[in-house]
């Protein structure tokens, strides 16, 4: 495999990991804009005990979810009295100053980052990636998946029926906070270095992109948002030198044709978000695609129950 086709499965499969930590937030009706914080303590942890206290893989990659889990823990019992945009802005600033404490810690190394010594080649994140999809498709599939989607969709009535919906929220925040860690120790790993200017304020957004525009009902979403994100941009990097080519040779040009500025790729994926976001204002897959889908499986599975009962 190809050095390239190595990165690229490098950096989704640590997509993946962070969109499903932003999703168990999400899941519960709560925006999270904090996803680059998290992720910064993460990798950090990770790339600190690697780097100074000599520290193992075995050793370094847990400790980036627990440290961050924990954090993500104390940080959501004030955060989430917030609703609405308050709670966007707050995680937001959370973000924030964790960028603000890591450039002004010469123990983290500042502005200059830091480097990390074990490397790990894409196998790691991807089962990394697989495991965060496993325990979010099992949440999801129980009954506190279930209370989820009800707080998610009307808290008042949740809490009704009896529902802890604030220790719901906490629990979810939490969990998806050592997930996103998780991809910062995975992310520090994979590249042998961080440096805090990685995890700005436009990560935060795009990762929760990932969630929204791929689908927040059900575990697919994050998924199937990260993979676009991440792989559209690079089939444009190849594309849009042929469309050039074949908008000049309409136009009567010929010879050589200057390469498009690398800005463009991004310009057409800021269209096609916007156009996703008014035709598909749920995302790519919804709880309706999802069973529309299962639908002919599940028959098909009832039917041969009842001929094996029939018989």
């Amino acid at each position: 495999m190809s050095g390239y086709w190595i990165g690229i499965i490098t950096i989704l499969a640590i997509n993946i990991v962070f969109a499903y930590g932003i999703f168990l937030a999400v899941a519960t009706g709560q925006l999270n804009l904090g996803g680059a914080g998290f992720q910064a303590i993460g990798a950090y942890s990770a790339a600190w005990l690697s780097a100074e206290m000599g520290m193992p893989l075995y050793v370094t990659i847990p400790a980036s979810i627990l440290v961050t889990g924990l954090i993500g823990f104390a940080f959501a019992f004030p955060i989430l009295r917030l609703k609405g945009v308050y709670l966007v802005l707050g995680t937001f600033a959370f973000a924030e100053v964790v960028v603000g404490i890591i450039i002004n810690s010469d123990a983290l190394g500042g502005a200059m980052g830091l480097p990390v010594p074990d490397y790990i080649d894409w196998p790691v994140p991807v089962a990394g990636a697989v495991v965060a999809a496993l325990i979010c498709f099992y949440i999801m599939s129980t009954r506190l998946g279930l209370v989820v989607r009800a707080v998610h969709d009307d808290d008042v009535v949740s809490d009704l029926m009896g529902v802890d919906v604030r220790m719901v929220r906490v629990a979810m925040f939490a969990l998806g906070a050592g997930l996103a860690g998780l991809s910062g120790g995975l992310y520090a790993h994979a590249y042998t270095y961080v440096e805090v200017q990685t995890f700005n304020s436009a990560l935060s957004i795009y990762v929760l992109l990932y969630v929204l525009l791929g689908g927040a009902q059900t575990p697919w979403g994050p998924m199937v948002g990260a993979a676009f994100f991440t792989l559209v941009p690079e089939l444009l990097r190849n594309l849009l030198p042929q469309m050039k080519v074949a908008v000049m040779s309409v136009f009567g040009v010929e010879g050589a044709v200057t390469p498009p500025d690398e800005s463009w790729r991004f310009v057409l994926l800021g269209v096609v978000t916007v156009l996703m976001m008014v035709f598909r204002s749920e995302g790519l897959v919804t709880r309706q695609l999802v069973e529309r889908l299962s639908h002919p499986f599940r028959r098909r599975s009832s039917n041969a129950t009842q001929k094996e009962a029939e018989a």
